[in-house]
Order: C-alpha cells, then sequence, then structure tokens
C-alpha cells in the first residue's frame, strides 16, 4: 500500500488531470486501481489510469502540458505517461483487447471521487480491463478478489462472462469467484 504522502500526492495527480481534460473538453474515464476505489474498492498503491479515446490523445497531451504537469512517451504504444511532480498517471488508449470508444466513455459514470467530479468507468467494464489483461505471463488473481468482493453488486456478470469468452484465464477466474460465492448471483 503507498505511504500516505505518495496516496496524497495520487489523488492530487488524479484531480489535476481530471480537471484538464474535463477544461479541454477531452472525453476520458477513470480507470484502472483508482476506477475501484471510487466505487469502493481499496485504494491504489501504484498509478492512476485514465482511458481516453486514440484520436484524443494529442489534445489531451496539449492540454496536461499547458496545465504544468510533464508529459512523456514510454516505449509502449498504447499508453502516454503524464507527471505531477512524481506522481505518476497514465493515459491509456489501447488496453490490453479492450479498445477505448466512445461507446465504452459513455458507459462510465460522473461520480466525485475526492472532491472531484469526474466520468468513472463502470464496474463491468473496469472488471472487464481487468480480466483481460490476464495471460500466460500475468495472472495475478490475488490481486483480483479485493476489486470483486467491493464491487459485486454493481458488476453485470454475464455480461462479462460473454465479453471474455475467449480468454481462458479470465473464464477461469470468474469459475473459481462463482465457485466461491464471490459473484452475489
Amino acid at each position: 500500500m503507498a505511504e500516505d504522502g505518495d496516496a496524497d500526492a495520487l489523488r492530487e495527480a488524479m484531480k489535476k488531470v481530471a480537471v484538464e481534460l474535463k477544461r479541454a473538453d477531452i472525453p476520458f474515464a477513470l480507470a484502472g486501481g483508482y476506477a475501484a476505489f471510487a466505487r469502493g474498492g481499496p485504494e491504489s498503491d501504484h498509478d492512476v489510469d485514465f482511458y481516453l479515446r486514440q484520436e484524443d490523445v494529442q489534445a489531451a497531451e496539449n492540454a496536461l502540458d499547458k496545465g504544468g504537469l510533464r508529459v512523456e512517451y514510454p516505449p509502449e504504444d498504447w499508453l502516454v505517461k503524464v507527471y505531477d511532480g512524481e506522481a505518476m498517471v497514465d493515459l491509456i488508449h489501447s488496453p490490453t483487447d479492450l479498445k477505448v470508444t466512445t461507446e465504452l466513455l459513455e458507459r462510465a459514470d460522473e461520480l466525485q471521487v475526492d472532491s472531484v467530479e469526474m466520468p468513472v468507468l463502470s464496474a463491468t467494464d473496469l472488471m472487464l480491463s481487468k480480466l483481460l489483461a490476464l495471460d500466460e505471463h500475468y495472472c495475478d488473481f490475488a490481486s483480483l478478489f479485493p476489486v470483486v468482493r467491493a464491487l459485486r453488486e454493481q458488476i453485470d456478470w454475464p455480461r462479462l462472462g460473454r465479453e471474455t469468452s475467449h480468454n481462458p484465464y479470465a473464464q477461469a477466474f470468474l469459475s473459481l469467484i462463482a465457485e466461491l460465492g464471490l459473484t452475489g448471483q
């Protein structure tokens, strides 16, 4: 878990990025660990993730640079990193096996997150993104349990099953949590 100063810095960076993206009229949604946190899950201790469409990345970079945030380009071509001091925010346009579309962003809910209203991925889309990231190189079920426990009543379980049917790792996790009675069904 992040130390208090790190958690505070991450939350401040999250708020700054959200406010700048809203000011620039760029569609986005809070994703990853902080989306789970906004919906009642555990707080992230690593970074903040925002989803945005690929066609909006350049405009987001410009808006955030103007807002005093540092933009960096990692070797991965599916995200851009933004820093507020040492606090890192990922702007993700192509998460694993999931395309960020207008429809995905429109399913986000406007929530108050640490005093700033912002769009937050639906619980189903959040779990979908986490499950589609599972593969033979990354298959950490333990990190998913706290999120499932916190969000289970918010998740459309049949849709999640349909949209992960091609991923055996996701299906194995869904079978396990169903067997454990964690799906709320």
